[in-house]
């Protein structure tokens, strides 16, 4: 029997967008404010609980799922001035905290979120100690709205000494190397959200003065209000590395500043990349060599060596060249006086599976292979900032939770320096990465994630991102976990548009080319299927942000292929992404509705545009935060209205919206929650019978 929607009504509003005539009938929908909206969105929040409540096994499955979680977590340890600092979450706690190591062994909580606010809404969005290890620069939101506030701490007492600091979202930071001052990016003050309103600015600020009167504007001025600013500070002082980025574009301008031929306020700037169409990051080491990681004329990255007197391109020699079946992804420098010679680690993803190799740093002669406990994925390559002969890096595959491994280079063994607090019987899994083709012929690769033991078609779930030059890498999920252990298959498509394959494999999967995406998605699902895995019955889909235009894409264009779809936090009006949010940062990735022929690539696709009447679509989930600041629910809310009205099938289409949570960083409980309705969802209309 379908189910009563709560009426929404249809206004006949078009305007043409050069020569497009648009229609959009739920334009009023955008206002969160307007009460027709709220009373709208009341009763599709009622009618969604409901819904919920009453999925079998769902209470089971909420149970399996926390349980999973209480692997807890640790993170890297990150080292200065004698101590270490790592974050950490027992099984019990709801967000992880940030310990710090005193030289003396130690161990103390510097920084709990759940103390700062005992709600747990409240996020530590990031924490950056000075190189002495004195000081601590962290930023904390609250709600999911990532708008940060920064502030700064005595690490020896846990004393704040200066904040909060505001629109310093997703801020680069970057100490001198006396900890009494940092470099910074904050925005313009302004009315607009962080990201989406005035531009940003790179700025040095001193510990204990005015930010407001005292800041030193160091780079930026005139530029576009798109630009974003990476700062690092060489650890002698005299170097500033500045790269200059517009919204997500895969490419950089890159500025030197001389600290000793200028000063701290007034860096001697020269350009090393401007108006190239390549992505540069220039690192400065205790060698007196400049470091350039790149994928300029290199779309699978190298990493190439300067003269920091002459940093032309000319000049750039290759350390570690590209790899025509890996994409470089990492690096590490171990020049400890214990070696017989300095090694560089260098990370690598190659087809979607991480490895680490091991080289000469003086001439990139490989060495050897960093051993590994299996087929999965590493997370950072860090070595002590003073020196040394050890690095450290986190590990994970499909039934592994993070550990994090130390590798020394004296020896060539790796071990497990720390590994997750909490103990949980994992379920026994089989993953396999498996080839398919796409539309047009291309290989794409798929990690299939299987019960053992078990053969015949089952109900499958199919995820999917495929943007922005992201990698899907093997992970432990508490959700595909639970999904496989309920009897379940779990596959993950390394779609174009990602990073997998580098920078090329991105760009065949972004602006004009944004359909190989969503062919790639429906030829995976179609390898599903021919391979035995699944039916059209038993098939999921589920995608997040720029994953839930994906699967929107997918339930219009193929609503025959998919039995069912969660679509997160989705991008569906590409006609107007750009006037909510962050979405006027992303028309690098997407295209842009002001652009005359650009506006054809997005409307060619864009999920709300593209519902039909009288059309059978799958059962839908949409699940948005009232808080999202990346992508605005309003996507969700139109598109949720459009499909509730045209489809001719009994499958709900059901919006879940959540309040006091964003885009991402959930506690523990409100993930736990999630994952389980939208598993539950997935399980009620593909057949698999949780316990």
């Amino acid at each position: 029997m379908s189910l009563r929607y709560p009426p929404a009504r249809r206004e006949a509003r078009t305007e043409k967008l050069h020569g497009h005539l648009v229609e959009d009938p739920y334009r009023w929908l955008e206002d969160p404010a307007d009460p027709e909206t709220r009373r709208w969105a009341d009763a599709q929040r009622a009618l969604c609980d409901r819904e919920l409540d009453g999925l079998p096994g769902r209470a089971a499955l909420r149970d399996r799922v926390a349980d999973l979680l209480r692997t807890g977590s640790v993170g890297t340890p990150v080292w200065r001035g004698g101590r270490r600092f790592h974050t950490r979450r027992l099984p019990a706690q709801e967000r992880a905290v940030l310990l710090t190591v005193d030289p003396d062994g130690t161990e103390r909580v510097l920084l709990d979120p759940t103390r700062l606010d005992p709600a747990g809404d409240t996020t530590l969005d990031s924490w950056h100690p000075d190189p002495t290890g004195g000081r601590l620069a962290y930023k904390v939101s609250r709600g999911g709205t990532e708008e940060s506030l920064l502030h700064v701490l005595d690490v020896a007492s846990g004393a704040v000494l200066e904040g909060p600091i505001a629109r310093v979202r997703h801020a680069a930071i970057a100490w001198l190397p006396d900890g009494t001052a940092y470099y910074y990016v904050r925005q313009l003050p302004g009315d607009g959200a962080a990201g989406a309103g005035p531009g940003r600015r790179v700025y040095l600020h001193r510990v204990g003065t005015d930010p407001e009167a005292d800041d030193v504007l160091v780079f930026g001025d005139g530029l576009p209000d798109t630009a974003d600013y990476g700062i690092l500070v060489s650890g002698d002082g005299r170097w500033l590395s500045l790269g200059v980025s517009h919204g997500t574009e895969n490419r950089s301008d890159l500025w030197l500043g001389d600290l000793s031929a200028g000063t701290p306020q007034r860096p001697a700037f020269r350009p090393v990349q401007v108006g190239v169409d390549a992505d540069t990051g220039l690192y400065l080491w205790r060698d007196g060599r400049a470091y350039l990681f790149t994928d300029r004329d290199a779309p699978r990255s190298r990493l190439c060596v300067a003269d920091p007197a002459d940093l032309s391109y000319r000049a750039w020699r290759d350390l570690v060249a590209e790899d025509p079946e890996a994409v470089l992804s990492d690096f590490a420098i171990l020049d400890g006086p214990e070696l017989d010679r300095p090694r560089l680690l260098v990370g690598w993803t190659r087809h979607a599976v991480n490895d680490v190799t091991v080289h000469d740093l003086a001439t990139g002669e490989r060495l050897g292979t960093v051993p590994l406990p299996g087929v999965g994925a590493i997370g950072g390559l860090f070595e002590r900032p003073e020196g040394g002969h050890e690095a450290w890096f986190s590990y994970t595959d499909s039934s592994t939770p993070g550990t994090i491994l130390r590798y020394d280079a004296r020896t060539g063994v790796t071990d497990v320096w720390a590994a997750t607090p909490g103990l949980v019987a994992v379920p026994q899994v089989r993953s396999s990465q498996v080839s398919y083709r796409s539309a047009d012929g291309t290989t794409v690769r798929m990690l299939v994630v299987e019960p053992v033991g078990r053969a015949g078609p089952r109900p499958t779930v199919l995820f999917g991102y495929g943007g922005f030059g992201s990698s899907l890498v093997p992970a432990y999920d508490p959700a595909i976990l639970a999904w496989v252990g309920a009897g379940g298959v779990y596959a993950v498509a390394n779609l174009r548009g990602g990073g997998e394959e580098g920078e090329q494999w991105h760009r065949a999967g972004m602006r004009e080319h944004k359909q190989n995406v969503f062919d790639d998605f429906h030829a995976a699902a179609g390898a599903l299927i021919d391979g035995g895995w699944t039916t059209r019955d038993q098939l999921g889909a589920y995608g997040g942000s720029n994953g839930g235009l994906l699967v929107g894409a997918a339930l219009v264009q193929r609503p025959d292929l998919y039995r069912a779809v969660v679509c997160e936090a989705p991008l569906l009006d590409m006609a107007r992404y750009e006037r909510f949010g962050m979405g006027r940062l992303w028309a690098g990735e997407y295209g842009s509705a002001d652009d005359p022929d650009e506006v054809g690539w997005l409307l060619g696709y864009s999920p709300y545009h593209h519902v039909r009447p009288g059309v059978a679509y799958p059962a839908v989930l949409f699940a948005v935060a009232e808080n999202d600041a990346r992508v605005d629910p309003m996507h969700a809310r139109k598109m949720c209205a459009a499909l509730q009205h045209a489809t001719t099938a009994t499958a709900p289409i059901l919006i879940r919206s959540e309040f006091e949570a964003g885009h991402t960083n959930r506690s523990t409980s409100r993930a736990a929650d999630l994952v389980t309705d939208t598993l539950a969802f997935l399980a009620r209309h593909t057949g698999l019978r949780l316990p």
